[in-house]
């Protein structure tokens, strides 16, 4: 070394052998660039007192080449050489006091010896932090940790310590992206403790578990900040948060596909069999349950089988009733026990448009149109409803899910009258099938699910294209009420408001498209299968559904009268309908998508809505349906009957909002304890249909039900009336918060 370097290198140790000069040059690695009188304030020194002091240990540092001048900004900062001493001095610091053996508890399940650097490349990856500012954050945390003298740490124990410097220094967006998602102990141990009591099964604690921390994720890394906060303080509700970027929400499946090309699971995962197209009924009902069974785990909500006894109806030319019966039995019963909310939509006779369809049969053969097989598919119908009724003898069978479609010919069909009789006996013992009304030119081809959701043949003028293969994609709730109260009864301000939810929730399903539209084939194998160049599920075509929830409780709020009395109420409630639809419109023509509002049942959100809207503005101003104890707000038409009729009051205010029901809506029409005839029930509905046009309806009966003696009784019982037991009472009611 010669003699001019190494005199420089004393230089240096003089310069750092000072405790204030140590602390000048720190302050400027952890801050940056200072000015002289910012770094005295920082040293907490007295400008008038100590000035003479602290130029003397600034000047020994310039002299030194540690800190350079930034004449234009009128500060000082750290020059290369400075860095490279701060270094040197840190590695010097953790020689002297670092434990022989900081050990960390790895989130892989390993243990390893401390190193800062794992946290600047931990801070650099995850946060997109600078390099240089991740290297001085890391420094401060490694500081800490040794000060604590800790010898075992855990890898969640160093990430908080590393969120509270990120705090202190004001790095929000990087401790944004940092933050671990996951479940206390204590709230692990609590979830088990519950689950174990219910006797809901281990299964359920890991699926709650996974629902909480994607929750978590979808909130922090995949809804920009205002959204996520909108969900968090009841703005709106984002239905199925925990699955948004992972699955679409709804299914309606054509079982022709699967009849036609069999179950190619190879091409899904190689070690998975391939089956061929069903050669028999067993076959193709099995079929159609790997179908739901695979598709469950693609799907968040529900799926649908419409169409259902018509496609199955060349499979049982020739067999016994009998035979027909029990292997329908047992499909409805590993339904049951296997897949969760499945419908099964059935036409009591073949509609036009599917009549003159070439069916798929056995081995995936094309036989002859489909309105050969009419007698097949009506004694289909008549064994379901037949299942139906037997196994609902001691309880209401409710899944899957019945969707009668009552077509424009049906009650002139004596056969058609025949099958809806033997639904409308179902009906009125159990209240379990749901009704669609197709009655008119534009909703002839329309599917329905049993949450009311609909799709119409309105995207590409094509019902098969547009009704099947495809679904929901996801749906936003917004909250009604809350911008009521927000607005402070201005109507300018309510539709102001009121727009910038709509954009919010619109952004939010286009959020999920993107996602699903670049990860769907990963994400979803089965429905994305392609055979001969033909993908199965069509995602484009999937209805983006804008729900709204308390529509009835912000108009009444906002005028202080029940919407079915007052005019100005009933008229601020069709305002707020001709303004969504005109957004609605705008938005999907533009963007070539189906955009559309529904008012669909959604008890989370009726629920968590209301209550997050209480505890904000207070019992007494807060108009909600329910009780004190339960409240919510309204999300699907409820009504009870009166003298066996519809209230006129109800069909007002149904047929002023009807524009919101594109996307689909449920009527559900209460029995209560009265005793109706199937004969009784069908007129009503005949009605429903012809007169009122009422789309989407069901029948509703609260039933209790006593594990004892297995017996059922309508309404709300606190004892059996049977055997006077209170303990095993169970009631089945639908649409108990809606």
């Amino acid at each position: 070394m010669s003699h001019s370097r190494r005199l420089h290198g004393v230089k240096v140790l003089k310069a750092i052998s000072s405790s204030i000069r140590l602390q000048i040059l720190n302050l400027l690695f952890d801050k940056g660039p200072l000015s002289y009188t910012e770094l005295m304030s920082s040293l907490k020194m007295n400008p008038s007192r100590d000035a003479g002091r602290f130029a003397y240990h600034l000047k020994f540092l310039l002299k030194a080449d540690l800190i350079e001048a930034d004449v234009e900004a009128k500060k000082y900062r750290l020059t290369e050489l400075g860095k490279i001493v701060i270094d040197v001095a840190e590695e010097i610091a953790k020689k002297a006091f670092k434990p022989r053996k900081t050990l960390v508890r790895t989130s892989h399940s390993a243990l390893e010896e401390f190193d800062a650097n794992k946290i600047t490349d931990s801070l650099t990856r995850e946060a997109n932090m600078p390099a240089e500012l991740a290297q001085k954050v890391a420094k401060e945390v490694e500081k800490r940790l040794l000060k604590s003298k800790t010898k075992y740490l855990t890898a969640p124990l160093v990430r908080e310590v590393v969120n509270t410097v990120l705090i202190e220094k004001g790095l929000e967006e990087y401790r944004h992206k940092l933050t671990r998602l996951g479940l206390p102990v204590y709230d692990i141990s609590t979830l088990v403790e519950t689950k174990s009591k219910a006797s809901q099964g281990s299964a359920s604690i890991h699926e709650t578990a996974g629902e909480i921390v994607l929750k978590e994720y979808m909130l922090l890394n995949i809804f920009p900040r205002d959204i996520a906060d909108a969900n968090l303080s009841g703005l709106l509700h984002i239905n199925g948060l925990s699955y948004w970027v992972l699955k679409p929400s709804e299914i309606m499946h054509d079982l022709r596909f699967f009849f036609k090309n069999g179950l190619n699971l190879e091409k899904i995962n190689a070690f998975q069999p391939s089956y061929p197209p069903p050669k028999s009924l067993d076959s193709a009902l099995s079929t159609t349950f790997n179908v739901l069974l695979h598709s469950a785990k693609e799907v968040g909500e529900a799926q649908t089988l419409d169409y259902f006894n018509v496609f199955l109806a060349p499979f049982v030319k020739g067999i016994e009733s009998s035979k027909i019966k029990e292997a329908l039995r047992l499909f409805i019963s590993n339904i049951n026990q296997h897949v969760p909310s499945v419908s099964l939509g059935l036409e009591l006779m073949i509609p036009d448009s599917m009549a003159e369809k070439q069916a798929i049969g056995p081995l995936g053969k094309r036989l002859d149109n489909y309105g050969d097989f009419s007698e097949e598919s009506q004694l289909i119908a008549s064994l379901l409803f037949e299942i139906f009724a037997e196994e609902s003898v001691h309880k209401p069978l409710l899944n899957p899910r019945i969707i009668v479609k009552i077509h424009p010919e049906t009650f002139a069909n004596e056969k058609a009258k025949t099958l809806l009789l033997q639904a409308h006996r179902l009906a009125t013992e159990k209240g379990i099938p749901y009704f669609a009304n197709l009655l008119g030119k534009e909703p002839e081809n329309s599917v329905f699910s049993a949450s009311g959701f609909r799709l119409r043949a309105d995207l590409m003028g094509d019902w098969e294209i547009d009704t099947l293969r495809t679904g929901s994609l996801g749906c936003v709730t917004i909250n009604l009420p809350r911008i009521t109260y927000e607005s402070k009864r201005d109507e300018t301000k309510f539709f102001e408001i009121l727009k910038k939810r709509l954009e919010m929730a619109t952004r939010a399903l286009e959020i999920k498209h993107r996602a699903l539209k670049q990860n769907g084939k990963g994400l979803l194998p089965f429905l994305m299968q392609n055979v001969d160049g033909d993908q199965y599920f069509r995602l484009e075509y999937c209805s983006r559904l804008i729900n709204l929830v308390g529509l009835k409780e912000a108009a009444e709020a906002f005028h202080g009268k029940n919407i079915c009395d007052d005019g100005k109420a009933l008229e601020f409630a069709q305002q707020i309908t001709q303004h969504i639809l005109a957004f609605t419109r705008k938005i999907g023509k533009r963007r070539g998508k189906r955009l559309t509002p529904a008012l669909l049942p959604s008890f989370k959100a009726s629920e968590r809505l209301a209550q997050l809207d209480i505890e904000r503005y207070g019992i007494a101003k807060v108009r909600f349906s329910g009780t004190r104890e339960k409240p919510f707000y309204s999300t699907v038409n409820k009504l009870t009957l009166q003298d066996g009729e519809i209230p006129q009051e109800f069909l007002k205010v149904e047929r002023k909002l009807r524009g919101l029901h594109a996307g689909g809506c449920l009527t559900v029409i209460e029995l209560g304890k009265a005793e109706h005839s199937p004969d009784e029930l069908m007129s009503l509905t005949k009605q429903i249909v012809e007169d009122y046009g009422i789309e989407f309806f069901t029948y509703d009966r609260q039933l209790t039900y006593c594990l004892n003696c297995k017996r059922c009784w309508f309404g709300l019982l606190h004892k059996c009336l049977s055997c006077g037991a209170t303990s095993t009472l169970t009631v089945f009611n639908r649409f108990a918060s809606t």
